[in-house]
């Protein structure tokens, strides 16, 4: 196939492209709008193929709570159109884009759904995939599939929702998909805790999680990376910030956030956040506005909350960490040195400690195609892993390389 840039502009031109890819032995470089093009390996490929082009929603219902947007499209645009109707993503995906250089919204729906980050919200509404009811995409072979129904390809064994999120472009090349959404909650409210240790806070956090009022994100943040949000309450305050949201109707939000503070008095709970403040904090959490400031790798690290504290805690006496704990501590957005390897051999050791995974986000290239940049597989998922792959991309043409270096 000629080398150089693709965006085709329909399903059809994509899977011909692919076709072509196969017959010559072309390796692919799959992406969207580029927002995430330096996250893992860099791809050896002979040539681009872009969703970019591929723009549009061809079916919203917003009475049924359910969108078909094709790939390409860009989150801005459907996040405007589901706000025209007092709706959202309920998942609240991270936007990377500006992370690395990108325009606000810039990302596409695609990307979003094929690396499956999501965002504070999870907790309490899942991940990206939970809200995937159904895709379409072209596989390594050229063909189209899709997900329930009548299949051009068949697919049968496969949730192929679940299986191509968050397989970042190297199983197959989604051009469809369809997401349920949700209504937008009108009030928000964010209750503060200062000054906690990162043990403390996580604790504080799990409890908040264990009452009834339902709370949409737990976030405790180190002082070096508090003081880079815009507020200036928590920019000011010189110190730890632990911040507990939550969302719904005017009357019952207020109440609920009322009710978080009595059940945390003994973690002093100083500072409670309008739904102006709490939208214009958590959209600067979403956007990783607090990690844009500095080139220093970002780690994004999975792990149970009852070690997090630990686990930060061990790799701080090995390196400087400023760390920002989500989820309550279930996952951690790590900013290491420059190091030449970020810190790699070290997050690598502690976490076959204390258990987990760490993705590297943001490096330099050298750094990238020196290290693994998405956790090793043990051998048994491996296995699996590389037979996933041979049975949607048999010769290895999509995005090869990208998680793994031979797959």
């Amino acid at each position: 196939m000629r080398l150089g840039f693709h965006a085709p502009e329909t399903e059809e031109e994509l899977a011909h492209l692919v076709a072509e890819a196969v017959d010559t032995r072309t390796p692919l470089e799959v992406m969207g709008r580029g927002t995430k093009r330096e996250i893992g390996h860099p791809v050896g490929s002979g040539a681009v193929v872009s969703t970019e082009a591929m723009v549009g929603v061809p079916v919203y219902e917003p009475t049924e709570l359910v969108m078909v947007a094709k790939t390409g499209t860009p989150l801005a645009q459907i996040e405007a159109q589901l706000a025209e109707n007092d709706q959202e993503l309920p998942f609240e995906p991270v936007d990377l884009g500006q992370l690395l250089g990108y325009a606000p919204g810039e990302a596409t729906i695609g990307g979003v759904v094929a690396t499956n980050i999501s965002g504070s919200r999870r907790i309490l509404k899942g991940a990206a995939r939970d809200h995937v009811l159904g895709m379409r995409a072209v596989n390594g072979r050229g063909e189209v599939i899709k997900s329930g129904g009548r299949v051009m390809k068949n697919v049968t064994g496969y949730d192929l929702g679940r299986t191509l999120a968050g397989s970042w472009g190297t199983l197959a090349i989604m051009t469809e998909v369809a997401l349920k959404v949700l209504p937008a909650h009108r009030e928000v409210r964010t209750v503060i805790c200062f000054g906690l240790t990162d043990q403390t806070a996580i604790e504080a956090l799990c409890i908040a999680m264990g009452t009834p009022y339902e709370v949409s994100g737990g976030l405790h943040l180190h002082a070096a990376i508090a003081e880079r949000f815009s507020n200036e309450d928590i920019a000011g305050a010189g110190a730890a910030v632990t911040a507990i949201r939550v969302e719904n109707a005017p009357a019952s939000a207020r109440y609920r956030a009322n009710s978080l503070k009595q059940a945390l008095l003994a973690y002093g709970p100083a500072l409670e956040l309008d739904t102006e403040r709490s939208r214009a904090f958590w959209g600067e959490v979403r956007s990783l506005k607090m990690f844009q400031s500095t080139p220093n790798p970002l780690w994004r690290v999975s792990t149970t909350p009852s070690a997090a504290a630990k686990l930060v805690g061990n790799l701080s006496r090995k390196m400087r960490v400023n760390a920002a704990y989500d989820w309550s501590g279930g996952m951690i957005w790590m900013e290491t040195p420059a190091l030449t390897d970020g810190g790699a051999v070290d997050i690598r050791r502690t976490l076959a400690e204390f258990g987990g995974h760490a993705t590297l986000i943001r490096a330099e290239n050298a750094t990238r195609s020196g290290i693994d940049v998405f956790q090793p597989l043990d051998p048994p998922i491996a296995s699996l892993t590389a037979k996933l792959k041979h049975a949607f991309d048999p010769l290895g043409i999509l995005n090869p390389g990208r998680m793994y270096r031979d797959m």
